[in-house]
């Protein structure tokens, strides 16, 4: 299995653990933060949806701009994004070719060069990333009073414990 191969498998097992998480959200507490510092709910799931929707212009044109826009008012409308993004950037990453996977990439804030790479090191490095934020969004939920789904088996909400 190349590495993109496995980049494309590792995503597919990924993304259903990040829409259960999505999910679990609810409508009833997007607004909570564990802290003034932090992101709301909203925010953070907010940006899971974006960061697909951002590699979907990476994978098309070589470069992102990155600009923070605010989080729609229901949960559904997150996950549906985050959906309909992840399932785009998987179809693109299965045709590209080995020569597109060694392009260079750019990802931009406020038109400024944040981050060059390739194709190949960008997508794992958006991967990683929204896997972290996957895992701190799961932190809310509880707080929330919504229950922490299976992500890498079951969670104590699943077994009832």
């Amino acid at each position: 299995m190349t590495n993109h191969e496995f980049c494309v498998a590792r995503r597919k097992a990924e993304m259903p653990a990040s829409v259960r998480v999505l999910k679990a959200l609810g409508q009833g507490k997007l607004d909570y933060r564990p802290d003034p510092k932090g992101r709301t709910a909203a925010e953070l799931g907010w940006m899971l949806a974006c960061s697909e929707a951002a590699l979907v212009g990476l994978l098309d044109t070589g470069k992102v701009e990155w600009a923070a826009t605010p989080p729609p008012a229901k949960a559904e409308e997150i996950v549906a994004a985050f959906e309909r993004s992840s399932a785009e950037v998987n179809r693109r990453l299965e045709g590209l070719n080995d020569a597109a996977w060694q392009k260079k990439g750019q990802l931009l804030m406020g038109g400024a060069v944040v981050w060059e790479d390739t194709t190949e090191q960008m997508v794992w490095g958006f991967l990683f990333d929204s896997i972290h934020h996957r895992g701190q969004l799961s932190t809310y939920l509880r707080p929330m009073g919504s229950k922490v789904p299976s992500i890498y088996g079951p969670s104590a909400d699943d077994s009832g414990e």
